[in-house]
């Protein structure tokens, strides 16, 4: 059976889509399948897929294409499945030795801010121009396309049209979600948090919507979950500054958990929220743990982006809302609160739409015959 090669410098061996969904359904199949990533430190077998792991990040440019091309020369893949542009240009190698398919699999918006916050003004700028053209290189590497979204299309599918290409979203196996359908108790709501803790991702927005709704209803038991952590030292250091001026109650945080169990972790939850910022990355990004939230059957309220409006009908079991609104924030919690019946309808919607347009079973075959065309 061919051999399938997994490249990625950001994501964990273990990311969801990549080890969860994409690699156990091609190992599932026969295929030999190897993770090789740069962003942790393993080396093993993990139910039949071959790791070979790095915690090299901070390290060379020139240290990580050694690493992966020397993984591509001993393992001697059929396809290559790459995450970012990094893991495409590594693959130029063996592609001039043999004939290789490389397909690229676009889940991040590219360049995205965080790749040139530290430069002044003036640089970010011209480094945003550097990652743009690296980005276009990489396309020209590629034999072809996944799109996780069809708002990260652009530019690659312009500017080569003739490629091959698909759009997988990020939908979960049902096999690692925990229906928890709720019925609203009276006068009482809790409400989720989960991710990134930071300015950027919604933080700020969340708590200023549960203090309007606290003064819009003094008597109503608010619960607090937040489950994630914050991955630089301003974003926590924000963070407690945030805790220190509302001093709450009733408030659980906790540690990001493994991914088979993420789902299980907010089931006491009523209302999950992903409140991020507006600005032009956000807009072409799908916030992709909606597919998780209503396949645990819990209403949503999120920030009303492009990408979301474009992938989701959220009206089904949620709201979408500018994020900043924190009155009409609180005016939706209250809604659900003063129509149990809107609430229920919901929880149960949310639950019906992963099930019938939001699950993995409806595009693995798409997957995987994608990879099967791609090498013969």
């Amino acid at each position: 059976m061919s051999k399938i090669l997994f490249l990625t410098t950001a994501h964990k061996y273990n990311d969801d889509r990549i080890f969860f969904h994409q690699a156990k359904e091609l190992r599932g199949l026969g295929y030999d399948v190897k993770i090789c990533s740069l962003s942790s430190e393993y080396k093993g077998v993990i139910d039949g897929i071959e790791i070979e792991s790095y915690s090299v990040l901070d390290e060379s440019t020139n240290r990580k294409l050694k690493i992966f091309e020397k993984v591509c020369d001993d393992f001697q893949p059929d396809c290559i499945i790459c995450s970012e542009p990094l893991a495409v240009v590594a693959s130029k190698k063996i592609k001039q030795q043999r004939k290789v398919s490389i397909i690229y699999d676009i889940t991040e918006w590219y360049p995205s801010k965080r790749m040139v916050e530290n430069f002044s003004f003036f640089l970010k700028g011209v480094h945003a121009i550097k990652f743009f053209l690296i980005q276009l290189y990489a396309g020209w590497l590629s034999t072809h396309f996944i799109f996780g979204e069809k708002t990260k299309k652009f530019p690659l599918s312009n500017v080569f049209p003739l490629k091959k290409n698909i759009i997988l979203p990020y939908f979960p196996n049902d096999i690692y979600i925990h229906q928890s359908i709720k019925e609203l108790e009276p006068n009482k709501i809790t409400l989720c948090y989960t991710g990134q803790i930071s300015k950027e991702k919604g933080i700020e927005n969340f708590f200023k919507a549960i203090d309007t709704l606290r003064k819009k209803r003094p008597s109503l038991k608010i619960e607090i979950l937040i489950i994630g952590s914050s991955r630089k030292e301003k974003d926590e250091k924000y963070f407690s500054h945030l805790l220190s001026k509302y001093q709450w109650e009733n408030i659980r945080i906790e540690r990001p958990t493994s991914f088979e169990t993420f789902t299980e972790t907010y089931a006491d939850a009523d209302i999950c929220f992903d409140l991020r910022e507006m600005n032009y990355e956000n807009h072409h990004c799908l916030p992709i743990k909606i597919f998780y939230y209503a396949a645990s059957g819990k209403p949503v309220i999120y920030t009303d982006l492009k990408a979301t409006r474009q992938h989701v009908d959220v009206s089904k079991f949620g709201v979408l809302i500018d994020p900043e609104d924190d009155h009409g924030i609180a005016e939706a919690v209250i809604n659900y609160i003063d129509n149990p019946e809107l609430y229920r309808g919901h929880a149960l919607n949310a639950r019906k739409e992963y099930e019938k347009k939001y699950n993995w079973n409806l595009i693995k075959n798409l997957f995987t015959d994608f990879i099967k065309q791609s090498i013969h």
